[in-house]
């Protein structure tokens, strides 16, 4: 197992070359302050494509939006295996399976976010829930690959993108990214190109 630190990347072709199915866990621990409300937090994963001329990313679709309210891609290359509400699941909190070789000609990169359920009502942040990771596994052998701690102090963002898997020259990679935005889910839905209902 690869221990990724921000902005680290893992060439996931190399790293484990017989991978069809990778697995992404994503996890934290309940927090013991208390805003008056429970913490959800949601991941959703965002399948992209880059445009060759300005580089900008958008969404395949609005279908590529995998999240707890569409929990299937189209053609199955992503799913996300059920809402946690709380984070006192043991290990990861919600996981999402992605299957690369489905995954669409054009995709170049599945983003993953993570945001908290109605943050700013509930006067939350992430810089209230510790312990944030998010590991790469190959999900035939259930071995991990990779793992990013977020060590990062986020003491207002309601939002933070963990990590990113990416495609480039035919092969596979993960980013740690880390990055925190002060934003809701329906931000990242228009700026990847997408209509929020």
């Amino acid at each position: 197992m690869i221990n990724l630190d921000k902005g680290g990347r893992i060439n996931l072709t190399k790293a484990a070359p017989t991978m069809t199915r990778a697995r992404i866990g994503l996890a934290w621990r309940p927090n013991d302050f208390s805003s008056g409300f429970p913490y959800d937090l949601d991941v959703t994963a965002f399948v992209l494509k880059q445009d060759g001329t300005t580089g900008k990313v958008s969404m395949l679709s609005e279908q590529y939006m995998i999240f707890y309210g569409n929990l299937n891609a189209p053609d199955g290359s992503v799913i996300h295996t059920g809402d946690n509400r709380t984070g006192d699941r043991e290990g990861d909190d919600e996981e999402l399976l992605v299957e690369l070789a489905k995954l669409p000609a054009m995709a170049d990169e599945v983003s993953f976010i993570v945001t908290i359920y109605e943050a700013p009502e509930r006067k939350q942040n992430f810089g209230q829930i510790p312990g944030c990771s998010i590991r790469i596994y190959n999900d035939e052998t259930n071995e991990i690959i990779a793992k990013y701690d977020l060590e990062e102090d986020f003491s207002s963002e309601t939002a933070v993108q963990f990590g990113s898997l990416y495609k480039k020259e035919g092969q596979w990679g993960f980013k740690a990214v880390g990055q925190g935005f002060n934003v809701g889910l329906a931000e990242f839905v228009t700026g990847y190109g997408g209509q929020v209902a």
